[in-house]
Formats: C-alpha cells, structure tokens, sequence
C-alpha cells in the first residue's frame, strides 16, 4: 500500500515538485530486507567487510583515546553514540546495493565516485547533521555523568561496583540509557531513510530528512521494530569488543537500503 502526500517543495520557475510517495511497511518486508541485505553482503564481501573494519577500527580508536586520556567513564556512551555516524560511514554499502540491484558493475571507483559525487550535493551536509548529534549525545553524557558524579573520576572497578549495586548508579545508567534512546531514534527517524535516497535521487538534505520521517510516522510500530532491531545488533557489537561490527555494519547497510526501497516509491 502507499499512501500520495501533498506536493513538496518548489522546483525550478516555482514549480512545484510532488513530495515521494511513502510506502506502508509491514514486519515481513523487514524480514526480506534483512535476507536481501545478507544476499547483497554475500554477493560482494570484500566491500562489506571493509566499511565495517573501517568502522569497528573507528570505534576502537575512539575507545581507546577516551581510556587513555582518562576519560574513561565516557567509553561507554562514545562506543554507543558511535553508531550515530554509522548510515554515513556505511554510505558506500547503499551504492554496492544499488548497484547490485540495478545490475551494474562493481569496482572501487564507481562506489568512492558515487559517494563523491553525492557529497558535492547534500550528502556532506546530512554527514555533519549527525556528527552534531554525536556532538550533542557526548555534551549530554557528560552533563548527566557531572550531575550524578560531580567532576571526579573514580577508580573503573569502584565505578562499576558503584554502577551495579547502589541505587544512585542504578539510577545514572537507567536515566543515561534512556535519554540516550531519545536522542538515537530521534537521529534514526531523520536518517533512516535520508542517506540512500541522497544517492539514489537528486533531492536536498531537508526533503531527505523529512521524508525520512514522514517513513516513520507512517509506519511507527514497523520502524520502531526496525530501530530495535538495529539497537540489539550494536548492542550485541559492543559486548563483542565492537568486532561484531565487521559484520553486522554491512549486514545493516545494505538491508536499510532495501528498507528504503520498500519505504519509498521510485521517482518517476
């Protein structure tokens, strides 16, 4: 089913352009993103596991530096706010998906090309609307982390005693957690469809953003499944020492674009 939305914004001489037509999405067409996602990591590994090295290296990196500038309390909440920037780092496996789906051919060159040329449209610019998340879900870690603990850095082992047996850190890790779903499915419902469709069409970055959550509000209950689906797999990297990300990075990037596709009709 799909549901026709008013016009969108205006196109050249005032004319006015017809907002995408957004789909009703039912649990079965997520199952079949997921099997086409895994069809697609499949069909071309070498790229799948690339963006997703690249991304657990990212990860680790930023883990590390937080630990060894003693911030470490903040690892957590970096580890986790990472995934924020994952729909722009898994941009590359969109267009590998694209360009599977469409039969074309595959080479480094096309998929770094594809990115570069969307970039010099609005993809740079969706880029650094979710680095500024990431930004602002660091600020508010920190703010909470002051506001519980004050400016001190206790020892990691008291930290954690504290955190899983007193009632103040209880407290601290159930309010982190759910401001932190907060902002992640408020990042989800503005991206989650906004980065493929940027290098599928020649759309800006705010219709991009808005039909992303013009997806969500149309089909909640499907994409609140969907964003739990995608936090249960991070959840699953991070116990994992992030090197489930290897795979479950490019496993979710080539099902979100076949989530897109489902979600939104092609233009015409």
């Amino acid at each position: 089913m799909s549901e026709a939305l008013s016009a969108g914004a205006a196109g050249p001489g005032g004319r006015a352009l017809a907002a995408p037509v957004i789909n009703i999405l039912r649990r079965g067409d997520l199952r079949n993103a997921m099997i086409a996602g895994w069809r697609d990591f499949r069909a071309a590994p070498r790229y799948g596991l690339f963006f997703g090295l690249l991304y657990a290296a990212g990860g680790w990196a930023i883990t590390l530096l937080a630990t060894a500038s003693g911030f470490y309390y903040l690892a957590y909440p970096l580890a986790a706010g990472f995934a924020i920037v994952a729909p722009f780092v898994a941009a590359g496996l969109y267009e590998v998906s694209r360009r599977l789906e469409a039969g074309l051919g595959l080479a480094w060159s096309d998929v770094f090309g594809a990115i570069r040329g969307a970039g010099k449209r609005d993809l740079g610019w969706m880029a650094l609307v979710t680095g500024f998340a990431f930004f602002i879900w660091m600020d508010i870690a920190f703010f909470l982390y002051a506001m519980f603990f004050g400016v001190r850095a206790p020892e990691p082992r008291a930290m954690l005693v504290d955190l899983a047996t007193t009632a103040h850190g209880l407290t601290f890790v159930l309010v982190g957690n759910l401001v932190g779903a907060c902002i992640a499915f408020f990042v989800f419902s503005i991206t989650v469809v906004s980065f493929p469709m940027l290098l599928d069409r020649e759309v800006d970055f705010v219709t991009a953003m808005i039909t992303s959550t013009r997806v969500v509000r149309g089909n909640l209950g499907t994409m609140i499944l969907w964003a739990l689906t995608i936090a249960a797999l991070v959840l699953f990297s991070l116990a994992s020492g992030l090197l489930a990300l290897i795979v479950v990075l490019p496993l979710l990037g080539h099902a979100t674009w076949h989530v897109y596709r489902r979600a939104v009709q092609p233009s015409r």
